[in-house]
């Protein structure tokens, strides 16, 4: 059976990789001039595939460059950040667990350095020591990266996801500025830093009194455009020896507003209905399958939130631009200025919003296509 040309759910890699070529040649200069880089965008918008592209095609040319990806998605407290980290930098930077074993002692021999293997003899280098208490006095942790880079004469580049994830550490302002005092001294290190909560992120990033306000260079991605997608999606359907035009790709991806996750699972959709060509039918067929597909999802999103906010949504969603005027609030029931202000804020953190520029986006395009074309006919 031959298999779906289009992937979701997992990083885009390879030729399933589309497009962000201004993207990656911009990250890439940075990454090897040693620029630190933040890197913004909604949930799901091809950050990690970005900066796993990226990271490829620089170590492919260059043997010298070193990378490092962290995850702090389960990482709840400064103690197993530092675990993360040194652990994540001594196998970046050691080719065998000799190496790892031998670099752990060389630079941090009061860590105690101890190999552990898996069942199927999968090498893993864990250290046998206190966090909490390492975590007192952090220098050699945090300097760590930079010592080893300098003393193998590489360049380390350290990717951080879901970086937002330390402002619910204790003392999070505190461990922040530990961190950038020691990473902006770093000279054969750089920090790609990013992760899946945009507003959490620019607050770290773009506020004044924040430890990490200019500590590099602030990418915000934008959506792919949709002429590329359209190009990319003729190509995956002729790979397969299935046809669809351009205007229908382009169409296909703007049902889902060039949302990066949703074109791939609705071109997906829409090439399983597909026997030879398809059609604008077709591509129908297939949004409003995933719109079935996710509708028990969204219901119960839609349960979490309370009346005055789905009539904001609703106002959203009918393109009303002044939220907060008088003829606003009493239309859609809003109550007070303030309450709007109240609003926007929770919807915010739920991630149902975003604003820019002062103007409020329902997020995922097919809970907004649900909401128009289910929800609110009812």
């Amino acid at each position: 059976m031959q298999s779906a040309p289009f992937v979701f759910g997992r990083m885009a890699e390879g030729e399933n990789f589309t497009d962000r070529e201004q993207e990656r040649a911009r990250l890439s200069q940075n990454f090897l001039s040693l620029t630190n880089t933040m890197l913004v965008s909604p949930r799901r918008w091809g950050k990690s595939s970005l900066v796993k592209r990226t990271l490829q095609d620089i170590t492919a040319k260059d043997r010298r460059t070193k990378t490092c990806s962290i995850d702090l998605f389960n990482v709840r407290n400064e103690a197993e950040f530092y675990e993360q980290l040194v652990t994540s930098v001594v196998k970046a930077t050691s080719g065998k667990w000799e190496e790892w074993l031998a670099a752990a002692k060389e630079f941090l021999a009061h860590l105690r350095p101890q190999l552990s293997f898996s069942g199927d003899m999968h090498e893993e280098i864990t250290f046998d020591v206190e966090w909490e208490k390492a975590a007192k006095k952090p220098d050699d942790l945090l300097d760590l990266a930079e010592r080893i880079a300098k003393a193998k004469d590489c360049r380390l580049i350290v990717c951080i996801d879901e970086f937002q994830s330390i402002g619910g550490f204790k003392d999070s302002l505190a461990f922040q500025r530990k961190l950038r005092a020691h990473w902006q001294n770093h000279q054969h290190v750089c920090y790609c830093l990013y992760g899946s909560k945009r507003h959490m992120l620019l607050e770290i990033f773009t506020d004044p009194s924040m430890p990490f306000y200019r500590f590099g260079d602030i990418m915000l991605l934008d959506k792919i455009a949709n002429a590329d997608w359209g190009t990319f999606i003729v190509e995956r359907f002729a790979k397969t020896g299935k046809r669809i035009a351009v205007r229908q790709a382009e169409r296909l991806a703007d049902f889902v507003d060039n949302h990066p996750y949703y074109v791939q699972q609705l071109a997906q959709l829409a090439w399983l209905r597909t026997t030879d060509e398809c059609d604008g039918e077709t591509i129908g067929a297939a949004m409003q399958g995933l719109t079935d597909q996710l509708g028990l999802l969204f219901s119960g999103s839609v349960e979490s939130l309370t009346e005055r906010q789905m009539r904001f949504l609703k106002a959203v969603l009918d393109g009303v631009e002044l939220l907060s005027s008088a003829e606003t609030l009493g239309r859609y029931k809003l109550g007070t200025s303030a309450n709007v202000v109240r609003i926007k804020e929770a919807l915010r953190e739920k991630e149902v919003i975003d604003i820019s520029d002062g103007k409020v986006e329902i997020l995922d395009p097919v809970f907004k296509h649900w909401l128009t074309c289910e929800y609110f006919v009812r």
